[in-house]
């Protein structure tokens, strides 16, 4: 029977109030990181975008008597021009043969004065550059969401949440630099590894710092509108800096602002506690309770309420890895469920802020409704909207434009939704022990199907619809196991592998327990059979 004197991390702090000055300042401080990177992940947009062009005037030259006669040719296509027939007189002239643009292409400036498809010709044959650098940076995502929370867990949240911020910045202002589209890439790369650690390892130093009434407040309301701010910003920023070079130098700004932010930033107390750095964790938790003007106990954690409260009985010291996501049942079948759930056309300016607002929109939305209903169920309503709003567009008839737009943003209503949500959601059900770590692991899925949905995409030029069928039943699919994950409202952060939750089932009935245990799992029983699930 556990020791009824031992506390955990939440009952020891509760002195603190859930909401004073200091919850305040995490909250400001912590979302205005969240800004670049709402705009490092789609700057995409503007820096690599291709304007109109055709090839570049070839010029013949026929002396005739004293004059010299020129003419330019444009050919059928952007990626070719008519030859020459001969010299060029009056009876001369342009043939049906064409050849490749061999003297370059000329680049319109109408909306930008550069980009790197116009500094570097990635066009015609060279055209796949584009895709591919953007690739790069979904790679570089990739392994960010791996690495950074190993690093995390072990290293601590502070070190690798600044470390990324610089990483993104810097590697920005370097790559405003580059001289070569193979170095534009490197960059690229090392900056998606950048801004996707960066924004992870905020949301996880915030939830760990804060109870759970302030913890919604920060994770949706202030650091997801934030980001959509960041979101916002960069339309407007790109429409007033039409050069790429000088668009990811003013991108680099804000990050390198936030750097001071250092000595002001505390450690998260949790992590501290669960590495036995027992009197840094008090040290942040006095310096917050003279924030908030509330008397301190003489002594807040004792050593043996740390061992006991962030240690597992009988398991000696040691470095958690991504196989403790998948060591006990409960750990392994939220990792499998996180896993598995995790075009308008027109003004490039204004298609990039209606879908930033959009994402604001839904983060404040999400928000409000986050503690009013089953967080299985919230997932559940968003991803079935994407789902079904997926299986109906193409229904529609192409030339119904309005109709399209209405069902595309309908349906990005949803899925912004579940993305924003599912932040919250995992760091939630994840222990302190991996919570970085398997928040990596999710998002690391749901990078993987940035990359393959292209492709998926792609396959709209044999079957109009095959893609909307694709994705749309896979949200459904993603909805239904949505409803498999523990309610996690009003609920403590778990702080060991012991106390992760299980899934719900469809009979929502609790298995045979000790008394003790019963106890503990009485509420969290109710809730399940409360559910209109089950």
């Amino acid at each position: 029977m556990s020791d009824p004197k031992v506390k955990d991390f939440d009952e020891l702090t509760s002195f603190l109030g859930d909401f004073g000055l200091f919850q305040f300042l995490i909250i400001v401080q912590l979302s205005l990181a969240a800004i670049p990177s709402g705009y490092m992940g789609v700057i995409v947009v503007f820096v690599s975008d291709t304007p109109e062009y055709h090839c570049k005037e070839s010029i013949s030259s026929t002396r005739i008597g004293t004059d010299v006669e020129q003419r330019s040719w444009i050919g059928p296509d952007s990626c070719s021009r008519y030859k020459l027939n001969g010299s060029w007189t009056e009876t001369a002239g342009l043939g049906n043969d064409t050849e490749q643009c061999v003297d370059g292409w000329v680049f319109s400036t109408e909306i930008y004065s550069s980009t790197v498809v116009s500094e570097w010709d990635l066009v015609c044959e060279h055209a796949w550059k584009v895709p591919f650098s953007t690739s790069l940076f979904f790679v570089g995502v990739l392994i960010g969401s791996l690495v950074s929370g190993p690093f995390s867990d072990r290293f601590g949240r502070k070190p690798v949440f600044f470390f990324t911020m610089v990483l993104q910045s810097v590697t920005a202002l370097i790559q405003a630099a580059s001289v070569s589209w193979v170095m534009f890439c490197v960059l690229s790369c090392l900056k998606g590894l950048g801004q996707v650690s960066n924004y992870g390892t905020s949301l996880i130093l915030g939830s760990e710092m804060l109870g759970p009434s302030a913890r919604i407040k920060f994770s949706l309301l202030a650091q997801g509108v934030c980001y959509g701010i960041g979101y916002a910003l960069l339309p407007l920023f790109a429409f007033f800096i039409r050069s790429w070079r000088m668009l990811l130098v003013a991108s680099a700004i804000p990050g390198l602002i936030y750097i001071p932010m250092w000595w002001v930033i505390p450690e998260s107390p949790r992590w501290l506690l669960q590495k036995g750095r027992v009197e840094e964790a008090e040290l942040v938790i006095r310096n917050a309770a003279k924030r908030n003007r509330v008397p301190v106990p003489e002594v807040i954690f004792r050593a043996g309420q740390c061992l006991e409260l962030m240690k597992d009985k009988g398991e000696e010291e040691r470095t958690h890895t991504y196989l403790d996501l998948v060591r006990t049942p409960n750990m392994r079948n939220i990792t499998i469920l996180g896993v598995f759930i995790c075009n308008l056309n027109g003004n490039v300016y204004l298609n990039c802020f209606i879908s930033a607002a959009i994402d604001i929109v839904v983060t404040v939305a999400t928000g409000l409704l986050v503690n009013r209903a089953p967080r299985p169920t919230l997932l559940f309503c968003m991803l079935i909207l994407c789902g079904i709003m997926l299986l109906l567009i193409q229904l529609v008839p192409e030339d119904m434009l309005v109709m399209l737009q209405v069902f595309t943003l309908v349906g990005k209503v949803g899925v912004a939704g579940a993305y924003i949500f599912l932040f919250v959601f995992v760091t939630e059900l994840m222990p302190t022990v991996v919570r970085n770590m398997g928040l990596g692991i999710t998002t690391t899925a749901a990078f993987l199907g940035s990359i393959v949905s292209p492709y998926v995409i792609y396959m709209g030029v044999y079957s109009r619809v095959l893609p909307y069928i694709i994705f749309g039943t896979v949200c459904l699919m993603a909805a239904a196991a949505g409803l498999l994950l523990p309610d996690t409202r009003n609920s403590k952060l778990p702080d060991l592998i012991s106390q992760a939750r299980p899934i719900r089932s469809c009979f929502c009935c609790c298995p045979k327990k000790t008394a003790a245990a019963q106890s503990d799992a009485t509420g969290d029983c109710k809730e399940r059979n409360k559910s209109a699930f089950c």
